[in-house]
């Protein structure tokens, strides 16, 4: 079993559930955490580095959220990235097909790809054996 830890930033609850079932089931990752919005991820974020704990290998982002976006969450995660002691790996999931979101996911480094929704458990092993 792999030690990697992915987390999941998604406000669909149906989607969280699906996703899990698809990550449990792959068994690529040992630990999975969700969060409903990108301010719950950047606050979990921030406390991992301050208290050296485990960062996730891997986050699924979504675009659309309540309270704080995935751009939004960029920007702030962006902003702290001098203190990350490692590369995460951050992949925008999204059902969203405007072009103008995939070439916003390109301007941000650290998004290493754009996948639509739902997410494979093909999706899972690529982006599992690329980080």
């Amino acid at each position: 079993m792999s030690t990697k830890i992915i987390w999941v930033v998604d406000d669909d609850p149906i989607y969280q559930i699906i996703i899990q079932k698809i990550i449990q089931k792959s068994t690529l990752f040992s630990a999975v955490l969700k969060f409903v919005n990108g301010n719950d991820a950047i606050i979990a974020l921030k406390h991992k580095i301050e208290n050296e704990e485990l960062l996730p290998d891997i986050i699924l982002l979504d675009i659309n959220m309540p309270i704080m976006d995935g751009w939004e969450f960029m920007d702030e995660a962006t902003l702290i990235e001098s203190k990350i002691s490692k590369k995460i790996a951050i992949y925008i999931v999204s059902s969203s097909i405007a072009i103008e979101d995939k070439y916003r996911a390109k301007t941000y480094l650290s998004i290493l790809g754009y996948l639509s929704k739902p997410v494979t458990s093909e999706n899972l092993v690529k982006i599992a054996n690329i980080n």
